[in-house]
């Protein structure tokens, strides 16, 4: 629970409010923008809910923030947040929320499908919160759970658990000592099914790999996400653990694909057609290579 008396003084003065817990994770300012901001190192509200829908996207801020950052000084339904997820993205892949402190905020994505089709996907692991997880169950449940790579593991074991799912990530990960059930091995492409490719895309870690569902939606983890500074896609030079020359390498096969979302685990969301996507990946891999 946030603390008023932690209350960070870049907040406009009102009911909403953020306090020195923040670990500038940008949920907040990813999901209800128009509310909260980042101001250098953590985020803070700059404008204070005054429609029904500001609040309820602020309320949604609240539920998913890891660390419990945001706070009220007024009553408000907390189920208008907790009931708001899984929120859909597009179609039939939604964002779960209640992203977790473990995996320092990072966001986890389930796709709903048939049992004919291999059933649902979650896609790195959220925070095990009853609310979510009894929504979650209400969806269909969970058949598979797609590890982008060991950073953003967060409650895996508690939701393999609950739902009984199998448990796909790379062996450069240690999947095998987090008990992964199906490990990748190599760098090339695996497809998992009809609709999901497994593509090993090593640099942010040495076993990091993203997924291309229905080659549209890709899941990027900590590989690519889009910059709004820049307005293009981008990597994390500050944020790679393993190598970012191999990061590059990865970024160039995976110019290989046609999708038209990219869905992070850290950083913005993006849509856009093939052709525009394939640019800012183009771009992307040019601005890489400055970095090196």
């Amino acid at each position: 629970m946030a603390n008023i008396q932690q209350r960070l003084p870049e907040n406009i003065s009102g009911d909403f409010f953020v306090d020195a817990s923040c670990i500038d994770c940008d949920t907040c300012s990813q999901l209800a923008p128009e509310i909260f901001r980042d101001h250098g190192e953590q985020c803070s509200v700059y404008h204070q809910p005054e429609t029904e829908a500001e609040t309820r996207s602020a309320l949604m801020a609240l539920v998913a923030c890891p660390t419990g950052s945001i706070g009220t000084t007024q009553k408000h339904d907390a189920h208008i947040g907790i009931d708001a997820f899984p929120s859909a993205v597009a179609e039939n892949v939604y964002f779960c929320g209640f992203t977790s402190a473990a995996s320092f905020g990072a966001w986890s994505y389930l796709i709903t499908r048939p049992e004919s089709e291999g059933g649902n996907l979650l896609i790195d692991s959220p925070r095990y919160a009853t609310q979510l997880v009894r929504r979650i169950e209400e969806m269909g449940g969970v058949r598979q759970m797609l590890l982008t790579h060991k950073d953003d593991v967060a409650d895996h074991e508690r939701f393999a658990q609950k739902f009984g799912c199998e448990r796909v990530m790379h062996a450069d990960d240690g999947a095998a000592g987090l008990g992964v059930e199906r490990i990748i091995q190599g760098k090339d492409a695996v497809q998992l099914d009809a609709d999901v490719l497994v593509i090993p895309t090593p640099g942010h870690t040495r076993g990091h790999v993203v997924f291309l569902y229905q080659n549209k939606f890709l899941f990027t983890g900590d590989h690519l996400a889009w910059s709004t500074s820049r307005q293009t896609l981008t990597a994390f030079r500050s944020a790679t653990w393993y190598s970012w020359t191999k990061q590059i390498e990865s970024m160039a096969r995976l110019a290989n694909y046609d999708f038209e979302w990219v869905l992070p685990g850290h950083g913005n969301l993006h849509h856009d057609n093939n052709q525009n996507m394939r640019y800012h990946l183009q771009s992307c891999i040019a601005w890489m290579k400055t970095r090196r």
